[in-house]
C-alpha cells in the first residue's frame, strides 16, 4: 500500500536519510569518494532541506510504501531555463528512491503524481537535468515522453562536475 505526502518541516531527518541513501546509491561512483563526500555533507543536510522546505518555490513529497518512507521528489513550478522557450514549465528537481524499492514502480508512482500535480497547476510541461551515465533513469524518462534537448555540467564540487542531459516533457 502506498501513499504520497507532501513534505513539511517535521520531515526534515527523513529526507535527509533517503536523501543522503538515493543520491550515493545512484550517484556514488560518478567522481571520487572525496567529491562525492563533499557534495553529500553539503547538500544533504538537515539545514539545507530546513531552508528547501521554507522556500515556498521548492515543494517536496513523500512516498510511503507500507507505511516507510522510500523516497521524495521536489518540484518547482513555473521554473524558466534558457534552454527551454517554453513558460509555466515545471521543474522535476529530484526524484529520489531507495534502491531495493525500484522493482515495485513507485518511482513511477510518483512521478506521475508529480505530473498530475503539474498538469492541475496549468503548467504546459515538465523538464529536469540527469546524469549522462545514469541509463536507468535516462530510460525512465525516456518511455515517459521526455526528450534530450541540452545538456548542462552539474557541479558536484568546486574542481569537479558531472554531464548531465537536460530533459523536456512537453504537455
Amino acid at each position: 500500500m502506498t501513499s504520497i505526502v507532501r513534505a513539511t518541516l517535521k520531515d526534515i531527518e527523513l529526507l535527509t536519510k533517503i536523501g543522503k541513501t538515493s543520491f550515493l546509491q545512484a550517484h556514488g561512483r560518478s567522481a571520487s569518494e572525496e567529491n562525492i563526500n563533499e557534495y553529500v555533507n553539503k547538500n544533504f543536510t538537515n539545514k539545507a532541506f530546513e531552508d528547501a522546505l521554507k522556500d515556498a518555490n521548492s515543494i517536496f513529497y513523500i512516498i510511503y510504501f507500507n507505511e516507510t518512507a522510500v523516497g521524495y521528489s521536489k518540484i518547482i513550478y513555473n521554473y524558466q531555463h534558457p534552454n527551454i522557450p517554453v513558460k509555466n514549465i515545471t521543474k522535476l528537481e529530484r526524484l529520489y528512491l531507495l534502491e531495493e524499492f525500484h522493482s515495485l514502480k513507485l518511482g513511477l508512482e510518483l512521478f506521475n503524481f508529480n505530473l498530475n500535480k503539474s498538469v492541475k497547476h496549468k503548467q504546459a510541461g515538465m523538464w529536469l537535468f540527469v546524469w549522462t551515465e545514469n541509463h536507468k533513469a535516462i530510460n525512465f524518462y525516456k518511455k515517459a515522453g521526455f526528450k534530450i534537448v541540452g545538456h548542462h555540467d552539474f557541479q558536484i564540487t568546486a574542481t569537479h562536475s558531472n554531464p548531465n542531459h537536460q530533459m523536456l516533457l512537453t504537455f
